[in-house]
């Protein structure tokens, strides 16, 4: 599982997979490096909506509220709020946002997939609407199209190339 969060102006993004005995959940705040924790099942517990588990042995309590994407959480006398998004949500805003185009001068990808075909070239005049490249992301092909008028400036990636969130695909000049 892969998602992102976003707290305090701070930007995370977070893996989490499972085995016979043990969660890994990874982190990663901004371009940091990735820090991996493993998290064994027989020092969890979820009781009334609570969660409890122990690492590196400290206990931790932790109470979850949410509402929509903003989740809420409480440990250790502190509460702190994350707006949090899954990998369909994460798709879901880069589409809705052109691709990331929107009025920059980028486009960049909005969760990690794979480039599956590039329509424009270097020099290219695009029309707002203009289709720029199909990225595979949750097996689905989404094509992403210009939001405004630009010129392909240069483009950072071929068909195949597996890309990771935030990664930048294409750069433009304003038409």
């Amino acid at each position: 599982m892969f998602f992102e969060a976003e707290s305090e102006g701070l930007h995370y993004q977070v893996s989490v997979s499972e085995s016979k005995t043990h969660w890994r959940v990874g982190t990663r705040e901004g371009d940091k490096d990735w820090v991996y924790r493993d998290i064994r099942k027989e020092d969890y517990r979820y009781l009334d909506e609570t969660i409890s588990f122990l690492y590196k042995d400290t206990s931790y309590l932790i109470d979850v509220l949410n509402k929509g994407t903003e989740y809420t959480v409480y440990t250790r006398g502190a509460y702190r709020t994350f707006k949090v998004y899954n990998e369909e949500a994460l798709l879901h805003e880069s589409l809705k946002q052109g691709g990331g185009v929107g009025a920059g001068n980028n486009l960049s990808s909005g969760m990690p997939g794979k480039i599956v075909k590039i329509f424009v070239k270097v020099g290219d005049k695009l029309k707002a609407g203009d289709p720029i490249l199909i990225m595979e992301a949750m097996k689905m092909e989404n094509e992403m199209r210009a939001v405004g008028d630009v010129t392909v400036k240069e483009i950072l990636v071929k068909a195949g190339e597996n890309v990771e969130s935030g990664a930048e695909l294409v750069t433009f000049t304003k038409a």
